[in-house]
């Protein structure tokens, strides 16, 4: 079954989804930062080539001809990752395809209207069994 995983209290998404990859690249885990929107993945993108030099992340778009050999992909597909690792949720609702992967990350911002809906995606994930662990990433 699927372990999910909420980290709570993110001031920054981008950056917080950008900590989860690097850590799942290092444990030499494949990573979806699922998004449909794609304003959030160009976002996301370009956080990853901008964040530090000596921590380089390597990742593609799906949709990428390289995607298959990347570890880390942003946007929408499963499909065209090699390995159903890690999901790291960035969308309003859970992605339909979300017990496939090992783990799903969901991160929740500090806005509100993000939190509300983070709180029906672990209202939803607890109905169907699964067990959910909360970290806050302010302390």
């Amino acid at each position: 079954m699927t372990r999910v995983v909420f980290y709570f209290n993110a001031a920054d998404k981008a950056e917080a989804a950008r900590r989860l990859a690097a850590k799942a690249y290092r444990a030499g885990q494949c990573a979806l930062l699922y998004t449909p929107d794609e304003a959030l993945a160009a976002d996301l993108d370009a956080a990853l080539w901008t964040s530090q030099q000596l921590s380089f992340l390597p990742h593609v778009r799906c949709g990428h001809p390289l995607a298959r050999q990347t570890p880390v992909l942003i946007g929408d597909n499963p499909e065209e990752l090699r390995s159903a690792d890690v999901l790291v949720n960035l969308a309003e609702e859970q992605p339909a395809f979300f017990g496939r992967f090992e783990r799903l990350m969901e991160i929740v911002g500090l806005d509100p209207i993000d939190r509300q809906a983070a709180r029906e995606r672990y209202r939803y994930y607890q109905a169907r069994g699964y067990g959910v662990e909360t970290h806050d990433l302010t302390k």
